[in-house]
């Protein structure tokens, strides 16, 4: 399969959806699949929830949605114009997936496909339907799909190279299995905001998605935010209240809750406004549920705070940093971690 072929497999994926992600009905066999074929994908994203409670439908779609950004002809083309790619399978590269947000590893799932080696795929019991879905979907238009991808149903195995994504904890036991491997390890990331005291209320509901948007799973969810001294807290909780429905989400509420008990019971100081708690603490790791305020009278304060603490932070959002609501809407290079996912995998 040449890297045209790849491109363009990977653009009507794209469509798809995007269509799905908007809850359009089957437009038609322009799109290229039948329409028993992209109804078993709606109907997955209503459906797989069941097996991970986290996976709404709205949470999957979401995904959906950032995924189809990046997955046109333009935007594929512009991102592998720097690489050196090849059109044959050279290596086999070991993916072992993170299952914490929907489909959070198929940027290195693209990478390795498009880099011209073969994905060896070890996914999270959390999030073992959705990639296999899409998998599916791309080898109705190509059967060689089935040349460059592989599930792994047990233990890794005749790889050349790993891309593994974990806990703090993991990321040990895969340092020391996987070191004597080319490798990519991830570790625990969370992310900021920065208040400057004169952003708009719609500029902070905004900021809202970057909290709230998979019910704060991810590492790309703002889990910390910096504010002037001065700041009045009441105009974060103004505009947050469109998210107040995200307690009626069983998973997310017994978090609140278990997390509420415990900081009253230490009589801890706590704000609560039914759906989210906030604490004055300038760390990065917020219980679910929780949202962490830091409070600084001067910029020197925050950037001596993100310069310490940069290896722990996935990104940043603020008027001087990632824009207020983008934070979980990635553009296809911007790499976890800041590490050149493509750039790795071309140099195997």
């Amino acid at each position: 399969m040449i890297l045209a072929e790849k491109i363009e497999i990977l653009s009507k994926l794209g469509e798809i959806l995007d269509n799905v992600g908007n809850n359009r009905p089957w437009p038609g066999f322009e799109i290229g699949i039948n329409q028993s074929e992209y109804d078993s994908l709606v109907e997955l994203t209503q459906t797989v929830r069941h097996h991970n409670g986290w996976f709404t439908e709205e949470a999957v779609k979401s995904s959906f949605l950032g995924i189809s950004k990046w997955l046109n002809e333009d935007t594929l083309q512009h991102w592998i114009s720097n690489y050196e790619l090849s059109e044959n399978k050279s290596k086999s590269v070991a993916l072992i997936m993170a299952g914490n947000i929907p489909l959070v590893g198929f940027h290195d799932f693209i990478a390795v496909f498009l880099s011209g080696n073969k994905a060896m795929i070890k996914l999270s019991s959390n999030d073992d339907k959705l990639l296999p879905a899409l998998v599916n979907i791309m080898s109705l238009f190509n059967p060689e799909m089935n040349e460059w991808v592989e599930f792994a149903q047990s233990k890794l195995s005749n790889f050349d190279a790993v891309i593994a994504t974990g806990s703090d904890n993991s990321s040990t036991y895969f340092q020391s299995y996987f070191g004597k491997y080319p490798h990519i390890i991830r570790k625990n990331r969370k992310s900021v905001a920065v208040l400057k005291g004169d952003e708009t209320k719609e500029e902070i509901a905004e900021l809202a998605k970057d909290i709230f948007t998979y019910y704060g799973l991810g590492c790309r969810n703002v889990s910390l935010v910096w504010i002037p001294e001065d700041f009045n807290l009441d105009r974060l909780f103004e505009a947050f209240y469109d998210y107040h429905d995200i307690i009626n989400h069983n998973k997310y509420a017994n978090n609140y809750d278990y997390n509420k008990a415990v900081y009253l019971m230490n009589l801890e100081e706590i704000l609560d406004n039914g759906f989210l708690l906030v604490k004055e603490a300038k760390d990065l790791n917020s219980p679910l549920g929780m949202l962490h305020v830091a409070r600084y009278t001067n910029s020197s304060q925050v950037h001596q705070f993100l310069l310490e603490n940069a290896t722990s932070i996935q990104v940043v959002v603020g008027k001087e940093f990632t824009s207020f609501g983008e934070a979980q809407q990635p553009k296809i290079d911007d790499y976890a971690d800041q590490v050149d996912t493509l750039k790795f995998l071309t140099e195997l």
